[in-house]
């Protein structure tokens, strides 16, 4: 270690903690998870676990969607359904290719972000008049991928895209 300088040094130190920083709060989520029953666990079971959500989305039976984002630097998102009475429905990660596949053009960004939640970026290009908005996920076992919305100037979404995530560690290079 002592033939990398120091900036060096201390940039692959804070690498590796935000790496375990993580895999901590990946393992906290599936034990959060785990110890959630549908129709016996309540809403505030829920925010025991999870905290406040990022959005509260209403549902129309009464009940509501709260949504855990785990953007920009994990590649999940849960939404998690509460009934009208309070108690807990159902536990989802929403970026699955499932839910990419129900990605149509046409559809409003409002909507893309009621299905997917919370981006892990947006990027507007001027010249083109696109805005690309990326999630990160997470193919198994530990394949790293974007998923990127691309909308008009419009707010209308018109393509997807799927490929490997240039920022993961694993699709950077590394040769000399």
């Amino acid at each position: 270690m002592r033939f990398f300088p120091a900036a060096l040094r201390h940039r692959a130190a804070g690498f590796a903690a935000a790496l375990l920083g993580l895999a901590l709060l990946a393992g906290c989520d599936a034990q959060r998870i785990s110890e959630l029953q549908p129709g016996q666990s309540t809403e505030a079971d829920v925010r025991d676990r999870f905290g406040l959500p990022e959005n509260t989305w209403p549902e129309p039976d009464g009940g509501h969607t709260l949504e855990y984002n785990r953007q920009p630097a994990g590649s999940e998102n849960f939404m998690i359904t509460i009934a009208a009475d309070g108690t807990l429905v159902a536990v989802r990660q929403v970026l699955t290719q499932e839910n990419f596949a129900r990605v149509q053009a046409g559809m409003s960004m409002a909507q893309v972000r009621r299905l997917l939640g919370k981006p892990a970026k947006t990027t507007h290009f001027a010249l083109s008049g696109e805005t690309h908005v990326d999630w990160r996920y997470l193919v198994q076992p530990d394949t790293r991928m974007l998923f990127t919305v691309v909308t008009g100037n419009d707010g209308r979404v018109l393509r997807t895209q799927n490929g490997p995530d240039q920022n993961a560690v694993q699709n950077q290079g590394g040769g000399r």
